[in-house]
């Protein structure tokens, strides 16, 4: 409960020094340097990165902001940059397989929630087709430009033929 007062009032203090105004996600620093262990956690070494689908800096997003109704659920998502920028950090300290997880992570902030719960309802077992699945693989690879998660749909679609998880194998 200390650390979390602690950090509310840090936050309290870092927003009455920032300039107010609006601020767009294109605004964003431009990261000239590599990111590794020594970054984390990136919320702390480097606030200015991490800043909100609005644009608002993390410092804007404080228990008075919440309250005064200046901060909307929108302004708590993550950003494709921060989960890229946390990726390259677990990558550089070794981590690879988590690196991947934040690509993955980072390729689904473009898709919408709805769809996304229902992408990912349909991987459930006998829930889909192997067309299905392909078919879903094939929109994630075109309209969001998402690969990974892709070829994720197209191993799951593999993997429920051979294991008798598809629609109708019931």
């Amino acid at each position: 409960m200390e650390n979390l007062i602690k950090k509310i009032k840090e936050q309290m203090e870092l927003s009455e020094q920032a300039p107010q105004g609006n601020v767009s996600v294109a605004d964003q620093p431009i990261v000239e340097k590599t990111m590794d262990a020594s970054d984390y956690p990136l919320y702390e070494k480097h606030p200015d990165l991490v800043r909100a689908p609005s644009g608002k800096k993390l410092a804007d997003i404080t228990l008075d902001s919440v309250l005064a109704n200046k901060v909307n659920s929108q302004d708590l998502r993550v950003t494709k940059e921060t989960l890229k920028y946390q990726g390259e950090i677990a990558a550089n300290s070794g981590r690879a397989a988590i690196q991947q997880n934040f690509a993955r992570a980072a390729e689904l902030t473009a898709i919408p929630d709805d769809r996304l719960l229902e992408m990912y309802g349909a991987l459930r077992p006998y829930r889909s087709s192997k067309q299905e699945l392909m078919d879903l693989a094939n929109e994630l690879e075109s309209k969001y430009q998402a690969t990974i998660t892709a070829n994720f749909f197209r191993e799951a679609a593999s993997y429920y033929e051979i294991r008798k998880k598809l629609k109708g194998d019931n």
